[in-house]
């Protein structure tokens, strides 16, 4: 595709030259290492680099120019192209490049502040149970026709997902669920691509460290719906129990689909029942209803099932093939999932990171009927210090014992981040202990507890790894808890 074309109302601060605009483009990259001769590369700023001091780099690989909403360094002698907004620019351009392959899929596309992973692992599970061939993208990992790959990103940039879109209609997929993070929508790595189905799962304070304020916040949010460049989707599936989804006000062309258990929700739920081995209901809209049976654990999974159930709506699936997709969900990892080496008492590792999503896990803990919530909690490093006491208090409300220590401290004192919670923790007069040592705080945890009790290690989930001032180490809450319940006599093994 010539030059002058692809970048047709990308907001080009100046036309290029004549012979520039008639040149064939072959490629886009903003990696000057994957720069190809005929390529297109997009210079941005980012958190540790600045991508114009690769400018040069991209160009003796072939560029044909460089594009970025940033002035050229000093001395570049090659073609710099100024943009408006350079990410935008890229997922415009990318649009235009993969437009054929596009045609011929069909995007759904999840945000919101909790369960959007689940979610998207429930909407996926439908659709391979209706006989679609699919693409899964979120936080956890990337998966293409049943092809698992690393998750870099919750939402890649933008031709990192045309290229995952390429792919998929090389292997025949026609499906793509992906969750799509608030960075994402606020830089502009989803600009432009057009939806079929929007789903919003709820909003409550986080990420506040990047937007500033919760309007901000909802606003990065709510251009899943409303993309000036990209028709509106199709339809929006949205909480009808969660304020904020009433002020997304989507297009009069899309049809919404309201989920909740309030009273006025279009989809709800009746008979909800949670347990031991998972959740079921009574899925009810316009007048019909269906049964469906979930092995996840946890009350707070109704809600993202309604909204899987309001997804396959909108892809016109049959309740029975909803049900089934439904029920072959069997686990999401690290979303309150269970650690079961035979112990008399539940293990539960969650990702919960916020303290409405700590409070919900908890809330899901308390209805399995324990008798006691031991909740093992800590808050990340260079992240909203506000939040911080928020959970602290959230955990002592609602836990029987706390035990608080380290997430992921990044560059920041692991003590002074346990001491902002404690402010919180403090304000109740739930027993607790502090133990900055991850490991530690687990062992703490899993000793205090009886027959009967339930334990949630809540923060990291599915996350493998620590990030510490100076370097990152291995580290999965489900395997320290298991070494450590082994190392305790259960599930016949010894540390």
């Amino acid at each position: 595709m010539r030059l002058a074309e692809l970048l047709e109302g990308v907001g080009l601060l100046a036309e290029p030259a004549p012979e520039l605009a008639r040149a064939e483009v072959s490629g886009l990259a903003y990696d000057s290492r994957r720069v190809r001769p005929g390529f297109l590369f997009f210079a941005f700023s980012g958190e540790r680099y600045d991508g114009r001091q690769f400018a040069g780099d991209a160009l003796a690989r072939g560029a044909l120019a460089v594009v970025s909403e940033l002035d050229p360094p000093a001395g570049f002698a090659g073609v710099w192209l100024k943009v408006g907004h350079g990410r935008r620019a890229l997922a415009l351009a990318a649009r235009r490049l993969f437009q054929d392959v596009l045609s011929r899929l069909t995007l759904t596309g999840i945000t919101g502040t909790n369960g959007k992973t689940t979610t998207s692992y429930l909407i996926d599970a439908i659709l391979r149970a209706a006989g679609k061939t699919t693409a899964l993208i979120g936080t956890i990992q990337y998966v293409l026709a049943g092809r698992p790959r690393r998750a870099v990103n919750t939402t890649p940039e933008s031709v990192d997902l045309y290229e995952i879109f390429v792919e998929l209609d090389r292997l025949g997929g026609t499906h793509v669920t992906m969750e799509v993070s608030s960075h994402a929508l606020a830089l502009g790595r989803v600009h432009s691509i057009p939806f079929h189905t929007a789903v919003f799962t709820n909003l409550t304070r986080d990420h506040l460290d990047f937007h500033g304020t919760m309007e901000n916040y909802f606003e990065a949010k709510r251009l899943l719906f409303h993309d000036r460049d990209a028709p509106p989707p199709g339809y929006a599936v949205l909480n009808f129990d969660d304020p904020w989804a009433h002020r997304i006000e989507p297009d009069g062309r899309t049809r919404t689909i309201w989920f909740g258990l309030k009273e006025g929700a279009a989809l709800g739920a009746r008979k909800v029942r949670a347990g031991f081995d998972g959740v079921s209901f009574e899925a009810c809209y316009e007048g019909k209803s269906f049964e469906v049976r979930s092995p996840l654990l946890g009350r707070m999974n109704v809600y993202n099932i309604l909204a899987a159930v309001g997804a396959g709506l909108a892809h016109g699936l049959a309740p029975e093939t909803m049900a089934e997709g439904i029920a072959s969900c069997r686990a999401v990892g690290g979303r309150f999932e269970r650690v079961d080496e035979g112990q008399p008492f539940l293990v539960i590792v969650d990702y919960a990171h916020t303290d409405d999503a700590l409070r919900n896990a908890i809330a899901a803990a308390r209805d399995l009927g324990p008798k006691r919530v031991i909740t093992v909690f800590g808050c990340g490093g260079d992240r909203d210090r506000a939040k911080r006491p928020l959970m602290g208090r959230a955990a002592g409300e609602a836990s029987d014992f706390v035990v608080l220590t380290s997430d992921n401290p990044r560059s920041e004192d692991p003590l002074a981040i346990v001491n902002d919670a404690l402010v919180g923790l403090r304000r109740t007069d739930t027993p607790h202990r502090v133990e900055p040592d991850r490991e530690q705080a687990i062992r703490i945890a899993l000793m205090e507890a009886q027959a009967g009790d339930i334990v949630l290690i809540a923060g990291k989930g599915h996350e493998t790894y620590q990030i510490l001032r100076d370097r990152t180490i291995a580290f999965d809450d489900r395997q320290v808890a298991r070494r450590i319940l082994r190392s305790f006599g259960y599930g016949g093994g010894t540390e």
